[in-house]
C-alpha cells in the first residue's frame, strides 16, 4: 500500500478509508470541519494513542508524518481564526474608537455646563443665608469669567504642544474640585468664594481648546461637523440637566448638595478618560488597524506643535474672520441666555417658575438642531460640496436665522408666539456649530486649539460687554433697542464670514 495512507474518516469513525497521498494537499485546502467534528477527531486521536481505537496510519517516511502535522496545524489555526472573527464581531469590539473619544468629550461638556449653571439656582438660597445684596450677587456671578478668560489662549497653546488628553483631563478635575469646594469657600467668606469661582473658570477655560485639538486628530473631515455638534450639544443638555436637578437637590438636601454631587461626577469621568482616551490615534495601542488607517489618511492634523508662528497666524484674513464672527455670534447668544428669564418675567409677565421652564426649551432645541445641522453639513461634504461652501451656508443660517426671529419679537402680541420666536432664534443659532465652530480645524488643524482660544476669547468678551451693555440699554431704552444691536452684529458677522472665511487649510 505504498503511496496510500489508511486514516479514520471523520464522518464515520468506525470505518476506514483510503486517501492517496497525492490528494492530501487538496484535502488540506478544504474548508475546516465543524467544531463538533474537531472535538470528535481529537477524541479519536487520544484513543488511538492509547491503542484502543482504530485511528492508525501506514506511512513509509518521516516526510509524510511531517505533512500530517502541518495539516493538524492548519486545522487548529483556522479554528482559532474563526474564534477571533467571532470575538471581533461583538459590537463593543468594533464600535469606532474615534466615537468613543467624541462621546467622552460630550460627557465632559455635559459636566461643564452642569457645574456652571448650578450657581444661577443656588445663588438664591445662598444670598438669603449670607445676606448678599444684588451687587455682591453680580460680582459672584461674573467672577467665573475672570478665570475663564485667563485660560482660553493658554489652554490652546498647552493642548497643541502637550496633547489634548492631558489638558482636558486637567480641566475637568480642576473645575470639579473647585465646584466641590464652593460651599466651604462660601462659609469662609466672600473673598474665598470669589477665588473658588475664578478657579472654576480657569478649569473650564481650557476645555474647548483641548477638545478642539483632540477632535482635529481623531475625527476625519467628513465626520467633523456632526462630531462637533454632538460635543457642543453636551453643553446645552448640561444646562438642561443642571437647571432641572438643582432645585430638587436644594429642596431635599440643601444648597451645598448641588456642588458636592455635581463636583463628584468629575472623578467618575476622569477615571474613564484615563483608561480609554489618547491624544491621537498614533498613541492608542488598542486601535484597530483599519480604523487607524482611516483616521490617519483623512485627518489633517498629525504632528505635535513645537513652535507657534504667531505672526503668520495673525496675518491670515480667515483667522480674523473667525475672531470677528465669534464676537458677533456670542454677543447675541449671551444676551439671550443671560437676560431671557428677565424678558419672560418683565415683558411676557411669566412668573419665575414659568420663566425657568421656558428657559429650558431653547437649550433642548439647540441640542437637537446642532446635531441636525451637523449631519446636514457632513452629508453635503460627502457628496462633493466644498468645505468652504458648507461652512458659509451653515454659518449664514446661524447668523440670519436669529436675526430674523429677533426682528419679529416687536410684531407679536402673544406670549406663545414670543416664546416660539426666541426658541427658533436659538435653534437656528446652533447651526453655527457646523459653521464657525468647525472652521478652526479646517484652516489650521495643527493650531486648532490656539485658534479656538483666540476666537473664544473674543466671544467671552462679547458676553461680558454685551451683558453689561444690555443693562445700560434697558435703563435708557427698551427691549427693541437691545434686539436691534444684536441683529446689527449678526448682519456684520454674516458679511465678514462670507467675505473672508474659507474651508481650505491656510496654515501648515
Amino acid at each position: 500500500m505504498s503511496g496510500r495512507a489508511i486514516v479514520s474518516c471523520f464522518s464515520h469513525p468506525s470505518t476506514s478509508c483510503y486517501i492517496p497521498l497525492s490528494r492530501r494537499t487538496q484535502f488540506a485546502h478544504a474548508p475546516p470541519p465543524s467544531p463538533l467534528l474537531l472535538s470528535r477527531r481529537s477524541h479519536l486521536l487520544a484513543a488511538g494513542g492509547r491503542g484502543g481505537g482504530k485511528m492508525w496510519a501506514n506511512v513509509k517516511s518521516e516526510k509524510n508524518v511531517s505533512e500530517s502535522r502541518k495539516y493538524e496545524d492548519v486545522v487548529v489555526q483556522k479554528a482559532r481564526d474563526l474564534d477571533d472573527m467571532e470575538e471581533e464581531g461583538k459590537w463593543w469590539k468594533v464600535f469606532p474608537k474615534r466615537w468613543v473619544i467624541v462621546v467622552l468629550c460630550f460627557s465632559a461638556f455635559l459636566l461643564c455646563n452642569m457645574d456652571r449653571v448650578n450657581m444661577s439656582i443656588a445663588i438664591l438660597p445662598m444670598s438669603a443665608e449670607y445676606k448678599w445684596n444684588p451687587s455682591t450677587v453680580g460680582l459672584i456671578q461674573s467672577s467665573f469669567f475672570w478665570g475663564y478668560l485667563l485660560t482660553q489662549i493658554a489652554g490652546g497653546i498647552w493642548a497643541d504642544t502637550v496633547g489634548g488628553k492631558q489638558v482636558l483631563g486637567f480641566g475637568v478635575v480642576w473645575w470639579s474640585v473647585a465646584t466641590a469646594l464652593t460651599p466651604i469657600a462660601a462659609k469662609l467668606g466672600l473673598p474665598f468664594l470669589l477665588v473658588a469661582r475664578v478657579f472654576m473658570g480657569i478649569g473650564e477655560g481650557v476645555a474647548m481648546p483641548a477638545m478642539n485639538n483632540i477632535l482635529s486628530k481623531w475625527v476625519p473631515v467628513s465626520e467633523r461637523s456632526r462630531s462637533l455638534a454632538l460635543v457642543y450639544s453636551g453643553m446645552y443638555l448640561g444646562s438642561v440637566t443642571g437647571l432641572a436637578f438643582s432645585p430638587f437637590l436644594i429642596h431635599q438636601f440643601g444648597w451645598p448638595s448641588v456642588f458636592y454631587s455635581f463636583g463628584s461626577l468629575g472623578t467618575v469621568w476622569f477615571s474613564v478618560w484615563l483608561s480609554k482616551a489618547h491624544s491621537s490615534p498614533l498613541e492608542d495601542p488598542e486601535l484597530r488597524p483599519a480604523e487607524k488607517k482611516l483616521i490617519t489618511t483623512n485627518c489633517l492634523s498629525k504632528e505635535p506643535v513645537k513652535t507657534i508662528p504667531w505672526r503668520l497666524i495673525l496675518s491670515k484674513p480667515p483667522v480674523w474672520a473667525l475672531i470677528a464672527s465669534h464676537f458677533c455670534h456670542n454677543w447675541g447668544t449671551f444676551i439671550l441666555l443671560t437676560w431671557m428669564p428677565t424678558y419672560y418675567n418683565q415683558v411676557l409677565k411669566f412668573n419665575l417658575t414659568e420663566s425657568g421652564l421656558f428657559c429650558v426649551l431653547p437649550w433642548l432645541i439647540m441640542a437637537l438642531s446642532a446635531n441636525v445641522g451637523g449631519w446636514i453639513a457632513d452629508t453635503l461634504v460627502s457628496k462633493g460640496v466644498s468645505v468652504t461652501t458648507v461652512r458659509k451656508i451653515m454659518q449664514t443660517i446661524g447668523f440670519l436665522g436669529p436675526a430674523f426671529f429677533l426682528t419679529q419679537l416687536s410684531h407679536v402680541n402673544s406670549p406663545v408666539m414670543a416664546v416660539l420666536c426666541m426658541t427658533c432664534s436659538q435653534g437656528t443659532d446652533a447651526f453655527s456649530q457646523s459653521g464657525l465652530y468647525s472652521n478652526h480645524q479646517d484652516i489650521a488643524p495643527r493650531y486648532s486649539g490656539i485658534l479656538l482660544g483666540l476666537s473664544n476669547t473674543a466671544g467671552v468678551l462679547a458676553g461680558v460687554f454685551g451683558t453689561a451693555a444690555t443693562g445700560y440699554i434697558l435703563q435708557h431704552g427698551s427691549w427693541d433697542d437691545v434686539f436691534k444691536v444684536s441683529v446689527g452684529l449678526y448682519l456684520v458677522g454674516t458679511v465678514v464670514f462670507n467675505l473672508f472665511s474659507t474651508g481650505e487649510k491656510v496654515l501648515e
